[in-house]
């Protein structure tokens, strides 16, 4: 049986090249062609803060659009995630990624709001930058970090997507599924093999989660 999830498929895809690809790209270019071009640190910080603000719609709806998609394609593997061995943990590690990806790009949207309002020439932002509870020199110092460790997390997200191409393979799904038949938990149940067949005829050979 073959299925295919070409729109879920393309979301997610889209969606995280877009994420991993946009904080890349600001770490490396956005970052350091400013830091080169402005010898004055807060208009640096002012005009940084301002290419970050409006790239952050964009990125939201990259992650969303990953998000749709990755819930669209583990509700269409699910078969594949309870019965092939080395699917679930694969799909486990991957939430784990996802989930401190997303942390992480919400505690940078926080600290470079700080940097915003303490860099704007505006006495009111200025005043409102006093009330946040992270202080500039924190925010900056964990901002630069975050912002590394961005790419970080989502190129492991890319990985274990490749990992999760590579067992849909037809071969893949069957060597998994033999293994998780004959190991001692599925055995000591007496329903290992009843399981793999069950699943055999709901798994898509062509969709990955």
């Amino acid at each position: 049986m073959s299925e295919r999830n070409t729109v879920m498929r393309s979301l997610h895809d889209i969606g995280l090249a877009a994420w991993f690809g946009g904080s890349l790209m600001g770490a490396v270019g956005l970052n350091r062609a400013i830091r080169n071009a402005m010898k004055e640190p807060v208009l640096a910080s002012r005009i940084a803060s301002a290419g970050w603000a409006a790239w952050a719609p964009v990125n939201a709806a990259a992650i969303g659009a990953h998000l749709v998609g990755g819930a669209g394609l583990l509700g269409t593997n699910s078969a594949r995630v309870a019965y092939q061995s080395g699917v679930g943990a694969s799909t486990i590690a991957k939430t784990v990624l996802t989930g401190a990806a997303l942390a992480a790009t919400a505690y940078s949207r926080v600290l470079g709001k700080k940097i915003e309002l303490a860099s704007s020439p505006d006495f009111e932002d200025q005043e409102a930058a006093a009330d946040h509870p992270v202080e500039l020199e924190q925010a900056q110092r964990h901002l630069a970090m975050l912002q590394w460790a961005l790419p970080a997390l989502t190129a492991g997200v890319l990985v274990l997507n490749a990992l999760h191409g590579e067992q849909q393979r037809p071969e893949q799904q069957k060597a998994g599924m033999l293994r998780r038949a004959a190991s001692p938990l599925a055995v000591a149940g007496g329903s290992g093999m009843a399981a793999v067949r069950r699943a055999g005829h709901h798994i898509p050979m062509t969709v990955r989660c």
